[in-house]
């Protein structure tokens, strides 16, 4: 599959300060999305974007908003219905460090551990895709839906084996 919703940026064309990116999905970029949801549509799909590059640290800071609409199945009775996702994120990225030096920084849990940049380049798409399937019910279900258990078993209520036994005089 063509990846249609894609976004890249590299990091050396990034300017030092803050820069904005608006993204929006136009048709055949919604149906790209349904695809990668594995859900019946997707209506809508936007995001808001706000980079922050220290280029002499190496830190770049990706917020943003990320808003859509989508046809989800319940998984209760199986009926499509709509849903408006709207999730505000935040992310860092640390341009300089690898593999290696993030694991060293893995093993501080306590650390807030800031995510690499692979092949010298970021996708503001990846990034807006990820940040919804992160708000994503995984068994999604229409409002006021609830799971209720109910056994339907019509035989008649057998009686203990053992009340016999206690029946039989010794």
């Amino acid at each position: 599959m063509q990846k249609d919703f894609s976004y890249p940026l590299k990091i050396e064309d990034i300017n030092q300060g803050e820069q904005t990116y608006k993204l929006r999905a136009n048709k055949a970029q919604l149906e790209t999305l349904r695809e990668i949801l594995q859900i019946p549509a997707v209506n809508y799909f936007e995001a808001d974007i706000k980079l922050t590059f220290q280029k002499k640290k190496g830190i770049l800071d990706v917020s943003g908003e990320v808003r859509a609409g989508l046809t989800l199945i319940s998984v209760i009775s199986l009926d499509e219905f709509e849903k408006e996702y709207k999730s505000n994120f935040s992310l860092t990225y640390d341009t300089n460090a690898t593999y290696e030096q993030i694991r060293e920084m893995d093993e501080d849990i306590e650390d807030d551990i800031p995510d690499i940049v692979i092949d010298g380049k970021i996708d503001l798409g990846d990034i807006a895709i990820e940040q919804l399937a992160l708000v994503m019910e995984d068994h999604p279900r229409k409002d006021g839906e609830e799971f209720t258990s109910f056994i339907e078993d019509d035989s008649p209520i057998r009686e203990n084996p053992f009340a016999v036994l206690s029946k039989l005089k010794k």
